[in-house]
């Protein structure tokens, strides 16, 4: 595995040279466009929209537009808006991961300490695991400045970037439900039908079903098979009643 970054952890005074890896992976087929009539592969190019023409991709550069025009940046440009924090993860605060909200939560990268930097690694990693806590930092990765919690997973570092504050959008334009009556058995049932499916939470249990059968009538097709379509039976309660739809569902599980 091959790291994306290098730099330090900053925890007080005390720097902690890591490297990053990307920590997931994309589980969807790998499928190219194709011209249907002869199967060759379709190429995106980079067009001057004025020209027409293709632009060299070391000719290509990055710009704001202002008003009337556009504001083109540098490498310079981006490191000076953060230089501080262009090699180091700052840790700024310590949370309890439970009072982070999913909605903030983007992509993860594991650590791995340099060997001058194992010791406080090893420091920072049980004293996280020790206190429950999560560190709450900021660093620039592809000249982006990225907010991240920094957190322990099996003896290792993780650093999962979150969104900013002003990335989440306002609810205000939702229309909300809060305002509809629930009766106390239509509670209680809602509530056993929770608990009748809850169980710990088991990663390895949920699989791509979807990128599977496909990759099944891939290999079918290759054969010269025909694909099978499997058509969905949509479950229907037979009342419209929300506390019989409940009650029915509660003796629908499997295994129930």
């Amino acid at each position: 595995m091959r790291s994306i970054w290098k730099g330090s952890i900053g925890f007080g005074l005390v720097n902690i040279p890591v490297k990053l890896f990307s920590g997931v992976q994309n589980s969807n087929l790998d499928l190219d466009m194709l011209d249907e009539r002869d199967h060759a592969k379709i190429k995106f190019l980079r067009v001057n929209e004025n020209t027409q023409k293709e632009v060299p991709y070391d000719k290509i550069v990055k710009g704001y537009f202002l008003k009337d025009r556009y504001i083109i940046l540098d490498k310079h440009d981006f490191e000076e808006a953060a230089p501080e924090k262009t090699k180091i993860i700052e840790l700024e605060n310590f949370v309890d991961i439970k009072d982070i909200n999913p909605i903030y939560y983007e992509t993860s990268y594991y650590t791995e300490p340099e060997k001058q930097g194992r010791k406080a690694y090893s420091l920072l990693l049980k004293a996280l695991q020790k206190s429950g806590k999560a560190g709450v930092a900021r660093f620039v990765l592809r000249n982006t400045e990225n907010l991240c919690v920094i957190h322990p997973m099996e003896n290792v570092i993780v650093i999962t970037k979150i969104r900013f504050d002003q990335e989440i959008r306002s609810l205000s334009e939702i229309n909300k439900a809060d305002d509809i009556s629930i009766t106390k058995k239509e509670m209680d049932v809602g509530l056993a039908l929770i608990k009748q499916y809850s169980s710990k939470f088991d990663l390895s249990t949920f699989k791509d079903d979807y990128s599977n059968e496909l990759l099944k009538i891939i290999k079918a097709k290759a054969k010269g098979k025909r694909a099978t379509v499997k058509k969905m039976k949509p479950k229907k309660a037979s009342s419209d009643d929300l506390y019989d739809q409940l009650m029915q569902s509660l003796g629908s599980k499997k295994g129930a």
